[in-house]
């Protein structure tokens, strides 16, 4: 079998590097770039298995980029999004454009390779048919993929989810429990278990 074929997008050499040195070690096919006009261009000639992408970038930021492939119909791969700042808004965002997932950097290493199994395993999003008198315009909806196995599809879903409340409610872990339906003990435990990033001191006070 081929070795599976990453594109890893960062502006951070050092980033670049461990990131190829890693997943070559783990028998993938690794190619960098280091700003959005050499994924454009590689992409153009190749679709990889997965692109990692960065989405802090000097020429042309990686949500932008990733909107780019939808428009062009160039989504056709798994990409995982990564920051070394991110926030709950972002993650959404992405993840609502089309990124399978997202990690913040510095990335675990066995997060890191946990992730590029799944994604690669999980596949390109999938775009969900435009609803009858939508608007042409409308920005792509992308869902929860049926292919993955129960525990996976329903990990995938709790996490936009319980992102889109957290954003909804900007972080207020009071109003994000009563709107879920769950004690604040129980969302912390299930918050921790997603890897979903969330701060208990945030004002609760309506």
């Amino acid at each position: 079998m081929a070795a599976k074929e990453i594109l890893v997008v960062d502006d951070e050499i050092g980033i670049r590097e461990l990131l190829s040195e890693i997943l070559f070690d783990e028998g993938y096919h690794v190619t960098v770039a280091e700003n959005a006009a050499q994924a454009r261009d590689f992409r153009k000639k190749l679709a990889p298995d997965l692109v990692l992408l960065d989405i802090w970038m000097p020429d042309t930021d990686g949500v932008t980029l990733l909107k780019e492939w939808v428009s062009e119909g160039l989504l056709t791969m798994p990409v995982i999004m990564m920051s070394g700042h991110g926030t709950i808004e972002t993650a959404v965002e992405a993840t609502r454009i089309g990124a399978v997932d997202f990690m913040e950097k510095p990335v675990a290493l066995q997060k890191l390779l946990d992730t590029v199994a799944k994604a690669i395993r999980q596949g390109a999003p999938h775009l969900r048919p435009p609803v009858h008198g939508e608007a042409a315009d409308t920005a792509p909806q992308f869902f929860l993929p049926l292919d993955l196995p129960l525990r996976e599809a329903r990990d995938y879903f709790d996490t936009l989810y319980f992102n889109h409340h957290m954003q909804k409610e900007n972080g207020n872990m009071v109003r994000v429990a009563q709107n879920v339906g769950l004690e604040r003990t129980h969302l912390y435990r299930k918050l921790k278990q997603l890897n979903i990033k969330f701060a208990k001191k945030l004002p609760e006070n309506d």
